[in-house]
């Protein structure tokens, strides 16, 4: 549960994903600069690089502002980027009260792995995704 309206958790989510993703939690190869989300369907999910590069995560394919929005996670179980096993992180900001949004985050489609991979996938992102919610939480309380 965020104390925040659920347009302003949503574009915190969203436009603001760079402002509260920590760096050092990403994939890419080379230290990180920025995490960038393209606010559209169709806009990309990536990591930006110190040296330049760009690691893509996934696209946005269901973008429904300011209720939810999916983007395939294009990640592989060894954490490479592989559109061939894409799961889906769908977000839902679900109002409750005057002020407050609670945020629902499924990780979901790991069977597109296999069934050993999409296992290991689930339990790493299942260990990371609620990090990652708080820091979301902290930044969208305090923005």
């Amino acid at each position: 549960r965020v104390s925040a309206s659920p347009a302003h958790a949503f574009d915190v989510f969203t436009s603001g994903l760079g402002r509260w993703w920590p760096l050092d939690h990403g994939i890419g190869k080379t230290p990180r600069k920025a995490m960038v989300m393209e606010t559209r369907l169709g806009g990309c999910w990536y990591e930006l690089a110190q040296d330049g590069s760009r690691t893509d995560i996934g696209k946005i394919i269901v973008w429904e502002p300011p209720k939810r929005f999916v983007m395939s996670w294009d990640i592989n179980s060894r954490w490479q980027p592989d559109t061939t096993v894409s799961s889906e992180v769908e977000v839902r900001f679900v109002p409750e009260g005057a002020n407050a949004t609670r945020v629902e985050l499924e990780h979901r489609k790991f069977e597109q792995m296999g069934a050993e991979a999409g296992e290991k996938m689930r339990k790493d992102v299942d260990g990371g995704w609620p990090g990652l919610l708080e820091h979301f939480k902290q930044h969208a309380e305090g923005a």
